[in-house]
């Protein structure tokens, strides 16, 4: 299995000869981040974290999508955090595309390099390192974990993209396939966060209109995407943020594989007025 390429964003400002014009859209229905808005004066700082940074690309907001956030940390070497969660019910999954980082759990150090995946339960104590000679660069996406009765919390998982096989979906030759890094029918998760992958001319070939919330950051590759009722096009570094029901579908757009990282809230009844 040939190792994975993935996108991750370098900062900086634009010059000031630079047109106002881009693809940054806020709508009702959903979000268009593109990878040019990540400068270096977007980033925020978090308590208990050394010499790092953070892009927030997503944040619970009422209205809108209201299960995760999403961030891209930036950490340099040397820095890291004894701890980095402040939320004791909140669970968690890394994602590194660029770099390495330790990652230390009951005890137990991990390194996670490129392609690294790492699933954190709630109650989870954790650290994160870096020990390496550079930057590295990783997804944290967050989530308040939905209990309950007779469900145990998932366990700790620790994984990397490049040793697991995409699952083809039905009836597409290979075309569209997903990397998943649990068992979708164990209903102890409530979140998913797959890579899903296009081969140059795949499609997804309906509107999919569906109660899952959606982080879609793009990996590698371009495609033009629908998102409600309008087609927008997106490459590698940008980021899509999708309320619930909002309609999508996709060409791929080619000369390459087009993959995004994808979060999702699954298994789980609708809430019912106030929690």
């Amino acid at each position: 299995m040939s190792k994975k390429s993935y996108y991750a964003p370098q900062g900086g400002l634009p010059p000031q000869t630079q047109l106002l014009t881009d693809r940054a859209v806020f709508t009702e229905a959903y979000a268009v981040i593109p990878k040019g808005t990540l400068s270096d004066i977007v980033t925020s700082y978090l308590p208990f974290w050394k010499g790092a940074r953070f892009w927030v690309l997503s944040r619970p907001l009422s209205g809108f999508a209201e299960t995760f956030s999403q961030y891209i940390a930036e950490v340099q070497p040397g820095g890291g955090s004894d701890t980095p969660e402040a939320e004791p019910d909140v669970e968690a999954v890394l994602f590194v595309v660029e770099g390495e980082v330790s990652l230390t759990v009951d005890g137990d150090e991990h390194v996670l390099t490129s392609g690294g995946y790492a699933y954190l339960p709630p109650e989870t104590r954790w650290i994160l390192h870096n020990h390496g000679p550079e930057a590295a660069k990783f997804h944290w996406i967050r989530k308040k974990y939905h209990r309950v009765e007779g469900l145990d919390a998932p366990d700790l998982m620790i994984a990397n993209e490049n040793d697991v096989a995409p699952t083809p979906m039905p009836d597409t030759d290979g075309v569209w396939a997903t990397t998943r890094f649990v068992d979708p029918e164990d209903l102890r998760h409530d979140m998913h966060v797959t890579i899903v992958t296009f081969q140059p001319g795949g499609v997804i070939p309906f509107a999919e209109t569906h109660v899952m919330e959606h982080g879609l950051y793009v990996l590698e590759g371009k495609a033009v995407y629908r998102l409600n009722q309008d087609w927008v096009e997106v490459e590698a570094g940008d980021y899509m943020w999708l309320r619930a029901f909002c309609p999508q579908a996709c060409y791929a757009g080619g000369p390459g594989p087009f993959r995004y990282l994808l979060y999702k809230d699954v298994n789980r009844h609708m809430v019912l007025g106030a929690r």
